[in-house]
């Protein structure tokens, strides 16, 4: 009976007050969906920080890519005395930051002094667990290195060798240590 009033009363409205009723229903209906959805799954201020971070982290990638195509291709140095290219302190700073590759090269120059470290080396394939390149502000050098071991043929021993990077090598897309010095 009281189901009966209310759909009497329900057709008596126009149509386009009835359509009108439904939109703005169907509107709350999918904002509060949006609300319960952001929610559960929103990160609001997180999600900025991690925006901003990554736009940061890709705005210091384009300075030093620009940086690297400045310079000319062939041996970057930081010390008087030589024909290569000498790089200011500033520059120096820079292209150790943005350098991430040290080729087999100059990690075979710094195994000669690592007897150890090149005995493991060899009879483990020639495999590198990990390179660095690390600016030292405190020193205002840049210091490279690699850990080699043994692990996969039976030896337990596992071997850092580091040193400051005398120079870099620029191809023009991309630098990468040229010469380590060991310590």
């Amino acid at each position: 009976m009281l189901q009966n009033i209310y759909s009497n009363k329900l057709k008596k409205i126009s149509e386009p007050v009835r359509q009108f009723g439904g939109l703005i229903i169907l509107i709350i209906i999918v904002i509060f969906s949006f609300a319960i959805l952001n929610n559960i799954f929103g990160e609001g201020e997180e999600l900025i920080a991690k925006m901003k971070k990554e736009e940061e982290r890709i705005a210091e990638t384009r300075k030093q890519n620009e940086l690297i195509s400045s310079l000319p291709s062939g041996i970057l140095v930081f010390y008087d005395g030589t024909d290569h290219y000498k790089l200011s302190l500033e520059q120096y700073e820079k292209v150790c930051n943005a350098t991430k590759i040290i080729p087999q090269r100059a990690i075979m120059g710094a195994n000669f002094l690592n007897f150890r470290a090149h005995h493991i080396y060899t009879i483990n394939g020639n495999k590198i667990d990990e390179t660095f390149v690390k600016w030292n502000k405190e020193n205002n050098k840049c210091f490279a290195g690699f850990t080699v071991s043994g692990n996969n043929v039976g030896v337990d021993e596992i071997i850092t060798v580091k040193g400051e990077v005398l120079n870099f090598l620029s191809t023009g897309i991309d630098t990468r240590v040229y010469f380590i010095k060991n310590f």
